[in-house]
């Protein structure tokens, strides 16, 4: 069993960066499962695009949670980081922070902000570990423009551990191709395949430590000095909030999700079924939906968050006011 981390000593830190709806929450659940059951004490700093928290209602309630909501970790709310993380190990005194960025945050940015606040508090980056979206990237690769397409690069570029996500959704011949594309951006990260971010949370921070204070990885260094490029490098990125006004079929749901327009990219929500007389909250990344039933006693509105690319929103809302009145009269 470890001890449990004297006061005097820095807080590390782990930055899990990728795009939206790579698995950066998926990964987040199994890291906090093993430092508890290490016996140590984490906390997490949450980033939504949205005006709400939904991947934070897949995180143990006990976990210390700080949430920097309606905005970007690396421009618009940046600032608020800071007072995040002092008032987060003020209150709870962790013994390690992991800070879960949206998927438009640009990681160089997040590593300054932290590099501010470790002048107050003391903490150590001990990895930014990036999770990859495998075919999303390939299918971007290929089309070779767009933001999006330069926002994986800096993510993967920053990385001192790339998991390529989603494995099990590419073709055996196209694997030789995605690992030469990023060891193409990073020569120096530890590169893992995965599926469902399956991978030993101990090997990952241990890996993710040493290569973070290794001296082969200065890449970050030359890089920083790029920031001011970079930064609102995500700013094609939209998002748009809907409060749900009535009970929604099911069925009806789950195939509207499945038509959405293409360049909406990632979708969150809680919905109140009609027909089952339940509540879940549902996950959309990259056309393929996914519910986990919520149990009674939660208090929260039913709300979708929609983040992609250059989509109408007009578009959108049309779309969800008809959906909600053809759920009404099935109801009926």
């Amino acid at each position: 069993m470890k001890l449990k981390q004297t006061s005097s000593a820095p807080i590390p830190v782990y930055i899990l960066s990728g795009f939206l709806g790579s698995g950066k929450t998926t990964l987040l659940v199994k890291l906090l499962e093993y430092w508890k059951s290490q016996n140590l004490t984490p906390a997490v700093v949450m980033n939504e695009l949205g005006e709400v928290n939904l991947d934070g209602k897949l995180i143990d309630q006990h976990v210390p949670m700080a949430e920097l909501l309606g905005g970007c970790i690396c421009c618009s709310v940046r600032d608020n980081l800071g007072i995040e993380l002092v008032q987060l190990v003020q209150n709870t005194s962790p013994d390690v922070i992991v800070i879960e960025a949206t998927g438009a945050a640009n990681p160089i940015e997040i590593l300054d902000g932290i590099a501010d606040t470790s002048l107050y508090i003391a903490l150590e980056v001990k990895g930014l570990i990036s999770v990859v979206d495998s075919i999303h990237l390939l299918e971007t690769y290929r089309l070779q423009k767009g933001k999006t397409f330069r926002l994986m690069q800096e993510q993967i570029r920053a990385a001192s551990i790339l998991l390529l996500n989603k494995t099990d959704r590419i073709e055996e011949k196209d694997r030789p191709e995605l690992l030469s594309l990023v060891q193409g951006w990073n020569e120096h990260a530890a590169i893992h395949f995965t599926e469902h971010c399956n991978i030993d949370p101990a090997l990952l921070t241990e890996e993710a430590s040493y290569l973070m204070n290794s001296e082969n990885n200065t890449a970050s260094d030359s890089r920083a000095q790029e920031k001011h490029q970079l930064h609102h490098s995500h700013n094609h990125v939209m998002v748009y909030t809907h409060y749900f006004s009535s009970q929604i079929n099911s069925v009806l749901f789950e195939q509207w999700l499945r038509e959405l327009p293409r360049d909406i990219y990632r979708a969150k929500g809680i919905v109140d079924f009609s027909d089952t007389g339940s509540r879940f909250l549902f996950q959309y990344a990259y056309r393929e939906p996914d519910f986990t039933k919520l149990g009674p006693g939660e208090e929260l509105k039913d709300v979708g968050v929609f983040i992609g690319e250059h989509f109408s929103k007009t578009e959108l809302i049309q779309l969800l006011q008809q959906l909600e009145e053809e759920s009404s009269k099935i109801k009926s």
